[in-house]
Formats: C-alpha cells, sequence, structure tokens
C-alpha cells in the first residue's frame, strides 16, 4: 500500500465520523467511507515477480499498451512504447532496467487525455534517463511519467547518479495517466497493441548482447 492511500482513507473516515456526530446520523457517513475505501484500493502496491535474464526491459507501470512505434529524435532511431493508465490500474511506476539514473527532467505543460498522441510531448511530464548496468549493460532507455486528463501530480522518487535495479519501485502518478518507453530501436518487442501490462513483471523488449553499444 502506497503511503498517499492511508492518508487519504483516514482522512475521509474522520470526515465520516465528524458527520455522523454532527447529524446524529450514519447515513451521511456513507459518501465518504465509500471514498476511503477506494483511494485505499487505487494506491494498492502488489508484490511482483520481477523477470530475470539479461538486456530484458520490464514495463514500468501497469496499464494497455496503445501504442509501438519507430521515431526518430536527437540521438538517432528508437523506439516507443505508450502505455495508458486508468484510474483502474496500479499506478506505482518501476524502473525498466537495471541502472544508473543519468538525467532526471520536469517538465510542466497540459492535461490533454493521456490517450491522445499529442500528450507524450505537450502534458506535464517527468523524463528519466537509465544508463544499463550488470546483466543491462550496453544500452540506455529513457521512460517518461505524463499527467493524463485527471492526473495532477507527478511523484519520483529517482535522482541523477542513483542506481536502481530492474523492478524497483521508483514513483507513480497519482489518478489516470500515461507511461512512454523510449528504447534502442534494435530491441526486439515481446509485446504488441492491445496487450494489458503489469509494472516490474511483464516484458516490454529483449536487447540482444551482440546488438549492445
Amino acid at each position: 500500500m502506497v503511503r498517499d492511500g492511508y492518508i487519504y482513507a483516514l482522512s475521509l473516515l474522520a470526515v465520516a465520523a465528524a458527520l455522523t456526530w454532527l447529524t446524529g446520523t450514519w447515513g451521511w457517513s456513507i459518501a465518504p467511507v465509500l471514498l476511503a475505501a477506494f483511494f485505499l484500493w487505487f494506491f494498492r502496491d502488489p508484490h511482483r515477480t520481477i523477470p530475470a535474464g539479461q538486456g530484458l526491459i520490464v514495463s514500468p507501470g501497469d496499464g494497455l499498451v496503445t501504442e509501438t512505434a519507430s521515431i526518430t529524435t536527437t540521438e538517432g532511431p528508437l523506439t516507443r512504447i505508450s502505455i495508458f493508465l486508468s484510474v483502474f490500474d496500479v499506478h506505482v511506476n518501476r524502473a525498466p532496467i537495471t541502472g544508473t539514473v543519468s538525467r532526471v527532467h520536469y517538465q510542466k505543460g497540459q492535461y490533454l487525455n493521456a490517450m491522445n498522441p499529442a500528450s507524450a510531448e505537450r502534458n506535464e511530464q517527468n523524463v528519466v534517463t537509465l544508463r544499463g548496468q550488470g546483466a543491462d549493460a550496453g544500452f540506455e532507455i529513457t521512460f517518461k511519467q505524463i499527467a493524463g486528463l485527471l492526473a495532477r501530480r507527478i511523484v519520483c522518487r529517482c535522482a541523477e547518479g542513483q542506481t536502481v535495479e530492474r523492478g524497483q519501485r521508483v514513483g507513480l502518478i497519482k489518478f489516470g495517466s500515461r507511461v512512454d518507453v523510449l528504447l534502442p530501436a534494435n530491441a526486439e518487442l515481446r509485446v504488441k497493441v492491445g496487450d494489458r501490462v503489469k509494472g516490474g513483471a511483464s516484458v516490454l523488449a529483449a536487447v540482444p548482447s551482440g546488438d549492445r553499444a
């Protein structure tokens, strides 16, 4: 359970208790109690079994794969995988690979629907670049925490120079959002549009050892 869930739930339960005391009836407490239960469920943080193996890139979040596309950037050709997190998905984010955080960049922006492709560039987002280490040495990936129509807060617990393990919890996005993963163009995709993935547990792609820089 993410700490935020307890904070929201306890606050709402306090409201429910106050309403019951002030009105002398429990009927007014139903709505805040139901909301408290929702927040406890929404901020769940289930255990995940992290896949082992060289060059594996796991999903940074739970959700629906909405795009796999080849893109051109200033750093050369890359593959982008986009994952939409609905309000019903787990919103804890995890590191896609084992590596060192080489860059963290926060960008202010809009709050377009996360299903809109334009949200990848125009929405509020946090961009983290990881340089692979150990079993993931020889390549680099970037993942974006992108705010959506309802999401109004991005939490990132990564700092430049920090080393993270594949599947490690690195933050969350509150209420409906999107995560994008930018990976080497030579990575072998293991997912397709329409697949549902789980953060830290689902393998998005693999970079063969012979193709690493």
